[in-house]
């Protein structure tokens, strides 16, 4: 008879068999549903499922199923805590995005973006710095983009490896208008500003100006500008620019959406 049956289930060294951890579902807790990857912090229940909210304000209702969800990257088993939970203060990150405590930055995904130079780099990381973080998203300066076209062919960009590029001065008739237009895979977005540098994306209330000084053609603008507000180098004009900038408040609306944009095309699920 015993074969009947199969194996003894307490045979062997059941102690030390792998038992999914319980947690309590806490406001502002960030998990992931096992299945649909859907990662966000619980918000409330609803009809004995757990409301999980993302970064973009999205909600969805998961049922509490043992070892449905992944904490730090390890299944766990949600459970609706004993006592009411009260709802914390919702803290914003620099971008205006809830900000989620204890989760570990992921690790670099394939994707990129891509943005003019070591300033343009330095504030797209004051402001959204927590959430490229979290989403795996690295950002990489270039030299210029004469070689646009190149570089992307170069890169190799896919469903699965996308690319978004940030250029500065993007209007119509521009040099970096034509550059752009040479780019047409459906696994790239170009998005960009007006402005002639992202120095003068930063709004001049931030830096206590009423206006960006007028730089006659001609001259290079940085220095134009420097000389205009009697700064001698622009690496010193540059670190008190960013040293001024908080929040998206302090930017222009242009940037702020084409960044936006950028960092939704890149994280989209293929």
């Amino acid at each position: 008879m015993a074969g009947r049956y199969g194996e003894d289930v307490l045979a062997g060294d059941w102690r030390r068999r792998k038992v999914t951890p319980e947690v309590d579902a806490e406001p502002d807790l960030v998990v992931e549903d096992a299945d649909s990857g859907f990662c966000g912090a619980v918000v409330g229940f609803e009809a004995g499922a757990v409301v999980l909210e993302d970064r973009h304000g999205k909600r969805r209702n998961f049922p509490l199923l043992p070892a449905a969800f992944l904490l730090d990257g390890q299944p766990v088993t949600l459970r609706r805590p004993t006592r009411a939970p009260v709802p914390a203060a919702r803290r914003r990150t620099a971008s205006g995005s809830v900000a989620v405590d204890n989760v570990r930055a992921q690790v670099a995904k394939a994707s990129r973006i891509w943005v003019e130079g070591i300033h343009d780099a330095a504030l797209v990381e004051r402001i959204w710095g927590d959430d490229l973080r979290i989403e795996g998203v690295v950002v990489e300066p270039l030299d210029g983009i004469d070689a646009l076209d190149a570089d992307v062919r170069d890169f190799g960009p896919g469903p699965t490896r996308r690319l978004g590029v940030l250029v500065d001065h993007l209007v119509p008739g521009s040099k970096e208008s034509r550059i752009v237009a040479r780019v047409n895979s459906p696994y790239v977005l170009v998005t960009g500003h007006p402005y002639v540098d992202v120095w003068q994306a930063v709004k001049p209330a931030a830096l206590g100006i009423a206006a960006w000084p007028v730089v006659p053609p001609g001259r290079p603008w940085k220095e134009g500008v420097c000389a205009a507000l009697g700064v001698a180098e622009p690496a010193d004009m540059w670190r008190h620019i960013l040293s001024r900038v908080n929040s998206f408040a302090d930017v222009e609306t242009p940037l702020i959406n084409a960044m936006e944009r950028l960092i939704d095309f890149v994280t989209e699920t293929p």
